[in-house]
């Protein structure tokens, strides 16, 4: 069904190659377009689940693309960026791991006719992610920008390797949101295992 949300999530999908292509790119102001894209795509994010919402607009197909879309391009952006030695593999392994075991289990608990609670901190882990790559892209758009207060900036940023640091706390946030998806549903989950 080609409601505007879901219109808006195949848009995010589509958007996330274009993203990888500009950061990756050598072209003048490649970086910054980068940033602009995820931006863009950020927001179709924070959009098409509040209009669905509101214009009671939800379906299925909606349920399934919009955390798909959103683990699409997160998923990217820490791969690309690890891959730019920025950060570690592993880091990436662990966000990806996770996404693939609340999936599984949602859809586990959906196929017995469960369906799975969302703590309020576990909806807060895409906007952490986001928050991190944003940071990040902004960092990689600044290279080349000779002010001195840039030129100081990227230098305090380098010296204590907040790139990576930072990814690391939204690695373990992302864990830990796993944990408690497994916690909030643990009754529902002990009823499956039976």
């Amino acid at each position: 069904m080609m409601t505007l949300p879901n219109i808006l999530t195949i848009f995010r999908i589509l958007l996330t190659p274009v993203f990888i292509l500009c950061l990756f790119a050598e072209f003048d102001n490649a970086q910054k377009w980068a940033l602009f894209i995820f931006i863009v795509a950020s927001i179709t994010d924070a959009y098409d689940g509040y209009y669905a919402r509101k214009n009671d607009m939800v379906t299925d197909t909606g349920r399934f693309l919009d955390p798909l879309a959103d683990k699409i391009l997160v998923s990217s952006a820490f791969i690309s960026f690890a891959v730019m030695g920025l950060i570690d593999f592993w880091m990436v392994v662990l966000i990806i791991f996770r996404d693939l075991f609340v999936t599984g289990l949602r859809v586990i608990m959906s196929r017995k006719g469960f369906t799975m609670m969302t703590s309020k901190i576990a909806k807060s882990k895409t906007g952490v992610q986001i928050g991190i790559i944003i940071f990040t892209l902004t960092i990689l758009s600044l290279k080349g920008i000779n002010w001195s207060i840039v030129i100081d900036y990227l230098t305090f940023v380098k010296e204590y390797d907040l790139v990576y640091y930072f990814t690391m706390v939204a690695v373990l946030f992302t864990l830990y949101t796993g944990f408690t998806y497994i916690q909030e549903n643990r009754k529902a989950i002990k009823e499956i295992m039976n």
